[in-house]
């Protein structure tokens, strides 16, 4: 299992969010602040399979796609390796 932990700017949590759900993963967001992206930030957890890594890397693709004209990072995302993940 992972966990994609993905930074963002608020203004983008909802098509995130949406995407990602739709094509059924879950997904936590938490408001943050810090070096990344500066204030204004969300972080989302997303726990997936390790075969659906992919498919949830393709899924944020689609709503960050490259910008060449722009230097500025719109998503900065970490996956991760989970030992354990348990449901009560």
């Amino acid at each position: 299992m992972k966990m994609i932990i993905t930074i963002i700017k608020d203004n983008d949590t909802d098509a995130l969010t949406k995407a990602l759900t739709s094509d059924g993963f879950r997904v936590t967001t938490i408001a943050s602040t810090g070096g990344f992206l500066r204030s204004g930030v969300s972080t989302l957890l997303c726990g997936v399979d390790d075969d659906q890594v992919k498919k949830a890397l393709e899924v944020i693709h689609k709503v960050f796609p490259p910008h060449p004209e722009s230097p500025e990072a719109r998503c900065t995302l970490f996956v991760m390796d989970v030992a354990d993940s348990q449901h009560f």
